[in-house]
């Protein structure tokens, strides 16, 4: 052990400082990793009785749900992660490329499946558009530059002052970001064949906002998911929860599992304690990964709360999902691991979702079919589906409502398919806005966070620091760098660097 490290625990366990972080979510076993590695005594606190927030799984009658998240792109972020600790994510879970990365469904007789191989990819591109290939290049070259400047300089500035922008490489790069140009104006000076279009525009709308609202910085995800490919953690997102609970335990953290935070309580500006429903704890200093305004409405009194009730009424949230879980007693062959339904109007569905509100005329939706690539989730010959509608947040939830949905997404996928899937159904479940917000106190029950508008970006997120508590900080899709997986991870470790900068100092 090199002597500055060892100086760094010593310094922390004289003082015996101690830490808590509300959830266990991606954000919250990031900030609890970090901060358990700089010596602190480190307590997780998860409502719920499973570690992994959204990341949950569901195991059942043989099969092996991810709840949430289904896409591994940026690979990076996670190997980067388990690297701080001493470890690979190899260590942990074996990742598979897929190919195809996904599939875009437009019509019975209208489907691209997305290559691994970029020559392919191109190849793809030119038969749809005669120039789209050198299009695409040229597209993809200005994508590096944003996932480049965004992954090594934005993501990791905690978005507290305009000063942290004041970067010679940030100021000289402003204009090739384009924060202040439209995603949609964008993609449209490159393309013209609406399809191609649509498979551009699609990570945005479903992590965020409509495309014409969304800025062209957001360009980056499409660099992640066509240059750096699409990957599958063999076991599902489990086994990625799993890993980082495993480097947690190493570096000495203590999980509390079905114990919920019912109060932060402050004292002289900074909080002294929390209650939970176990009892009331003392600690030094809190991270909140739960659900940002559940813990500032219902945890924090008035006075503490950074931001008030009429502000969140006017933030735009990102989507929230109906989501089918299904064990299905036969294999479908014409399904892949990821396939989008763009079989209907996109721009109708986000408008349903972001500008009026409410259950969709007729609903884009994406199947994931795990089994494909994963024998191990589900019984043999059978296959594991999970489907996601993405919804209006905060309009009303009903089984009824769940029900009709259902009916409408299994008539054009057995159409599509040719497999009478509800006939071969053995397992189902369904999830959506009343599940959200029961399990993660999600706020509208969304599922993603914030939308990424250009009002809602960097700095005008809500803020990761508390401003009148000195020892509270936020992590997680509802503050800096953002709603997905890879943004989660990081932003752990910048709240987490900030608490113990905090408590260094004291």
């Amino acid at each position: 052990m090199s002597k500055p490290h060892s100086t760094e625990i010593n310094i922390a366990s004289v003082k015996k400082l101690s830490t808590a972080v509300v959830g266990s979510g991606f954000s919250g076993l990031s900030a609890a990793a970090y901060l358990a590695k700089a010596g602190y005594d480190v307590h997780v606190y998860e409502k719920n009785g499973d570690i992994g927030g959204r990341s949950r799984q569901l195991v059942s009658e043989g099969y092996t749900f991810d709840m949430g998240p289904s896409w591994y792109w940026m690979p990076e972020v996670f190997e980067k992660f388990f690297n701080d600790f001493g470890y690979k994510s190899s260590d942990f879970y074996e990742l598979e490329q897929l190919d195809p990365g996904f599939t875009v469904v437009f019509g019975k007789q209208d489907v691209l499946n997305v290559p691994a191989d970029y020559t392919a990819l191109e190849a793809l591109f030119e038969s749809i558009e005669p120039g789209s290939a050198k299009q695409l290049e040229l597209f993809l070259e200005e994508a590096f530059y944003k996932y480049r400047t965004g992954m090594n300089k934005l993501v990791h500035k905690p978005g507290l002052s305009l000063l942290e922008f004041a970067d010679w490489d940030l100021i000289r790069g402003v204009f090739k970001l384009q924060v202040f140009t439209s995603f949609s104006k964008h993609v449209r000076r490159f393309f013209k064949d609406q399809r191609l279009i649509t498979l551009m525009e699609f990570p945005v709308l479903f992590l965020g906002a409509m495309p014409q609202d969304t800025p062209a910085l957001y360009s980056l995800m499409n660099y992640a998911g066509l240059k750096l490919g699409t990957w599958y953690p063999k076991g599902g997102f489990g086994k990625v929860i799993e890993g980082m609970q495993k480097v947690c335990e190493a570096q000495g953290v203590v999980f509390h599992t079905n114990s919920p935070v019912n109060r932060l309580h402050v004292t002289k500006g900074e909080i002294t304690k929390i209650s939970t429903s176990d009892g009331d704890y003392s600690y030094d200093g809190v991270i909140a990964s739960a659900d940002y305004h559940h813990v500032e409405e219902q945890l924090l009194d008035d006075e503490f709360r950074n931001y008030d009730t009429d502000y969140w009424s006017k933030r735009v949230m990102a989507p929230s999902s109906l989501i089918f879980y299904l064990g299905i007693t036969k294999r479908i062959e014409k399904l892949e691991h990821h396939t989008l339904f763009f079989d209907a109007d996109l721009n109708l569905h986000a408008q349903e979702i972001y500008k009026e509100p409410k259950w969709p005329t007729k609903p884009l939706f994406y199947v994931c079919c795990p089994s494909k690539t994963d024998e191990n989730i589900a019984p043999v010959g059978h296959e594991n589906l999970f489907i996601l509608m993405p919804l209006a947040p905060g309009i009303e939830d009903t089984e009824a409502l769940r029900e009709e949905y259902f009916g409408q997404i299994m008539e054009r996928l057995e159409t599509y398919t040719g497999v009478a899937i509800r006939a071969a159904l053995d397992y189902k479940k369904s999830y959506c806005i009343k599940d959200f917000k029961s399990d993660y106190n999600s706020f509208k029950g969304n599922a993603y966070g914030l939308a990424n508008t250009l009002m809602q970006t960097a700095h005008l997120k809500p803020s990761i620091r508390n401003k009148k508590v000195k020892n509270l900080f936020y992590a997680g899709q509802l503050t800096v760098p953002g709603p997905g997986v890879p943004p989660s991870i990081i932003s752990g470790k910048v709240s987490a660097q900030l608490l113990i900068k905090h408590l260094n100092n004291k």
